[in-house]
């Protein structure tokens, strides 16, 4: 097993971006390759907190004209850099959206379709990614009580394509949840389906480790990339079960300092500069995918030939 890939590393100086340090926390790795999943004129309805963080990231690199949807009633919003809301009903989190609706008429928007992507995280997530939220332990006496489902439930039943993003942890990362908030493939196979959930379900899970989706018969999940500098045992070192192996497994390119300025504008760590604040930056040399029209071609795009 090798040892962690993400330690702090010197400082680089971008022209135009300001001074980063070199190497990405395990944060800025997991939002920032999350972020690469979405692709350009499409609509994403996304969760607070990473979910936000990484649509906003892809929406100032790779796809400005994706649009970014909340629970609270928010339709294109464009998100204000060092001040990103904690809540999908924070008027912050209005600041440039093209309408104002309530919570009935976004959930109606999803239920037609009209949403590509669902974007959530997870406190536990299991190897059909069904996820949980709101509780740890036993059901009728919990050890720890979560926020609960808020939009959850509903984004992963109803959007087209849905990615999860989460510490890749053992205790995250478990056999089954202690609660189904949010189904996934619920127990594998066509139970989803044969539960009346017609739409695509998880699609992705990002992790600062690795790229994992669901193979499409038993519906379990698969590893399929890792982050540049980890090894597939420590990957299965975190997971708490047993994890297919995608055959030609492949290294995801590391987050480059354009992509670490924009995510630190976002998040105020940095010094907010213009190209990163405002709309998208030129396209800086690396292997980023170009904008795409699904997770699939993104992803295409970003992987080594």
């Amino acid at each position: 097993m090798s040892a962690s890939p993400h330690e702090p590393g010197p400082t680089a100086t971008v022209p135009g971006l300001g001074t980063l340090e070199a190497s990405p926390s395990p944060e800025e790795i997991m939002t920032i390759t999350a972020s690469r999943l979405l692709g350009d004129h499409r609509v994403v309805f996304a969760g607070v907190g990473t979910p936000l963080l990484a649509s906003a990231v892809a929406k100032r690199r790779q796809a400005p004209d994706l649009t970014i949807v909340l629970e609270g009633g928010i339709v294109g919003a464009e998100l204000l850099a060092g001040a990103l809301p904690i809540s999908t009903n924070e008027m912050r989190a209005a600041y440039g959206a093209e309408l104002l609706t309530d919570i009935t008429d976004i959930f109606l928007f999803a239920q037609r379709g009209y949403f590509h992507y669902g974007f959530l995280g997870a406190a536990q997530v299991d190897r059909f990614g069904n996820v949980n939220t709101s509780i740890i332990g036993d059901p009728h006496a919990p050890t720890v009580r979560l926020p609960g489902s808020g939009g959850a439930n509903d984004i992963i039943s109803l959007c087209n394509e849905v990615l999860i993003v989460t510490s890749h942890e053992r205790r995250r990362f478990v056999e089954r949840v202690d609660y189904v908030t949010s189904p996934g493939f619920l127990g594998g196979g066509r139970t989803r389906e044969e539960a009346g959930l017609l739409s695509g379900g998880p699609r992705w899970v990002v992790t600062e480790l690795a790229y994992l989706d669901f193979e499409p018969d038993g519906r379990r999940m698969r590893v399929v990339a890792l982050q540049e500098g980890v090894d597939l045992d420590m990957v299965v070192a975190r997971t708490g079960f047993e994890l297919l192996v995608a055959e030609d497994l492949w290294t995801i390119p590391a987050p480059t300092a354009e992509e670490l300025a924009i995510y630190r504008s976002l998040t105020g760590a940095a010094e907010s500069s213009g190209a990163a604040a405002g709309s998208a930056p030129a396209a800086a040399a690396g292997p980023h995918p170009e904008p795409a029209r699904s997770g699939e071609r993104a992803v295409e795009e970003v992987r080594p030939r």
